[in-house]
């Protein structure tokens, strides 16, 4: 970010930086709120959806892109208790799919159960026939159902490692596996597979126009960026990923559109839609939803309730679970609950820790700098007086000096002096601003401190703050009441982040001691979460 201009020979007046999944910049504070645009998953979805309802006659240029589908499946407990383990004691798809050797020596640790899986997702598992036959009822296993099986002549499988990969190809061309000798299998890892386009080309050879092949591609990360198959429908993740980031880029692999165009060459407003859904498979589910709880909690940054931001997205990207038994669909509150289950008090004291909490935009602190209580109140918060001098006015005057030179350089061009003066005002007015949001992040981790230290747990954390626990408050944090209620006027803190935060510390809460029989609070009616509060029932009704 800081360094365009030493590669760049170019004078301009903006960088545009493009993301299909920004959340690790979003994160890290990269880019403040102005500076962010969306046009999601969810929008896409959206739009094609309100066309088709305003223009049913007309074709719908929204019409190709398909709808994801999110599939999870609860493993059989004698695979699970061989691949069990990680922070929150779940089914290991590293471990599980753990391989070792080269080529054609490739095999995987446990190869038996890996088989047995495979025997699964055909609906051939001998143990689990028996049960479906005594409760009449088939579960939709990927290579089973005949509504799914036409989203599976051409997939992508994500393995954890080369190894992985290898030797899973070497166990699809066993003999005794005449179902997947059907199949072309592509091992699209290591050295030999190429790099980039290289990589790519056989696999467009092997599917062809996708009508007459079926083909399975097997990689661990090569084709899961930047890289547009049509055909490719569905995605089986077979590999443990932790961030959202990273498991979408994959996901969305899946999602170009494949269809033709003017299909019988007399109407080119006509379109033939060849894959109006896709879908991806994960044999995890705790983790699955836990990634697609932050992935739609970070669609909607703005969001003050998590719940509502989940339901927007699952509205789009329906939910089905296999839990052993029934397959079902799960909505907001039920993706929200399972997510949550494996989560760690201290995972979620680390949303207290995000930039998203704070806002060090030039507006906001033009605030600041313009009201003498505000900055009184921040040279009060600890460590402050460290930064130096004025900071925020001279972060203020910075942005103006580098808003004059950049509007000098659309009239003229500038200097070499003045384009170093430039490049250096920019480094020193972002390096300044990052310390700023530091300990302002700094002082928002004081604040959890008040759900753990009170039992006020109908009140709204600002409401125990600042009428409840005044004097506690000043002790932890430094700051008076009165300073706090000025900066979160003056938008220094984002209130629809500090939410989620506490709804996702009430939610894992009531989830872990409901789990050991006890209920948190009997008679309670409302949840507060920080500024606002909704329902008991507003609460339990998405479960």
């Amino acid at each position: 970010m800081d360094k365009e201009s030493d590669f760049l020979p170019i004078t301009t007046r903006a960088f545009l930086y493009l993301s299909g999944t920004p959340f690790k910049a979003l994160a890290t504070g990269e880019f403040i709120e102005e500076q962010i645009f969306n046009w999601t998953y969810t929008d896409e979805q959206r739009a094609k959806a309100v066309f088709a309802e305003k223009n049913p006659d007309k074709r719908n240029p929204y019409g190709g892109l398909p709808q994801l589908r999110l599939l999870t499946y609860q493993m059989p407990d004698e695979l699970v208790s061989i691949a069990s383990g990680g922070e929150f004691d779940e089914f290991d798809l590293n471990a599980f799919f753990e391989a070792s050797g080269e080529g054609k020596k490739a095999q995987f640790k446990h190869k038996s159960d890996v088989q047995k899986w495979l025997d699964i997702i055909r609906g051939q598992y001998a143990p689990k026939s028996h049960e479906h036959l005594k409760t009449g009822t088939k579960p939709p296993f990927p290579y089973s159902d005949d509504r799914l099986l036409p989203y599976l002549q051409h997939s992508f499988w994500f393995l954890p490692n080369v190894a992985a990969c290898q030797a899973m190809a070497n166990l699809l061309e066993e003999r005794h596996n005449t179902f997947w000798h059907d199949y072309t299998v592509l091992v699209v890892a290591g050295m030999q597979a190429g790099i980039g386009l290289n990589a790519l080309r056989p696999v467009r050879q092997a599917i062809g126009s996708g009508f007459d092949s079926k083909t399975i591609t097997l990689s661990c990360g090569k084709l899961t960026t930047g890289v547009t198959v049509p055909q490719w429908s569905s995605i089986m993740m077979l590999r443990n990923l932790k961030s959202p980031e990273t498991y979408f880029q994959a996901a969305f692999r899946v999602q170009s559109p494949w269809s033709i165009k003017n299909p019988n060459g007399d109407n080119p407003n006509e379109e033939l839609i060849l894959k109006p859904v896709c879908f991806v498979f994960d044999f995890a589910p705790t983790r699955a939803l836990r990634q697609l709880s932050d992935y739609g909690i970070g669609l909607a940054p703005g969001e003050a309730n998590p719940e509502t931001a989940v339901r927007e997205l699952v509205s789009f990207l329906p939910v089905l679970a296999y839990d052993g038994a029934h397959m079902t669909q799960i909505d907001a509150g039920g993706i929200l609950d399972i997510a949550m289950s494996g989560t760690t008090g201290t995972l979620l004291a680390r949303k207290w820790e995000s930039p998203l909490l704070v806002n060090v935009d030039n507006d906001t602190l033009r605030r600041i700098l313009e009201n003498e209580e505000a900055m009184q109140a921040v040279e009060r918060i600890e460590g402050w007086r460290a930064l130096g001098d004025n900071i925020i006015e001279t972060i203020v005057n910075k942005a103006e000096k580098i808003k004059n030179l950049k509007n000098k350089a659309k009239e003229e061009k500038l200097s070499a002096k003045e384009r170093k003066e430039l490049s250096e005002e920019e480094r020193e007015f972002k390096s300044k601003r990052k310390l700023v949001q530091e300990k302002l992040i700094k002082f928002a981790t004081r604040i959890p401190a008040f759900m753990y230290l009170t039992d006020f747990r109908e009140n709204t954390l600002k409401d125990v703050i600042t009428k409840i626990e005044p004097d506690l408050f000043r002790v932890v944090t430094g700051l008076t009441v009165q300073d706090f209620h000025l900066l979160v006027k003056l938008r220094v803190f984002n209130t629809e982040q500090m939410n989620q935060a506490v709804f996702a510390f009430r939610r894992y809460e009531d989830a872990s001691l409901r789990y050991t029989g006890i209920e948190s609070h009997e008679g309670l009616t409302r949840y507060g979460l920080y500024d606002t509060v909704i329902s008991v029932e507003e609460h339990r009704t998405f479960n």
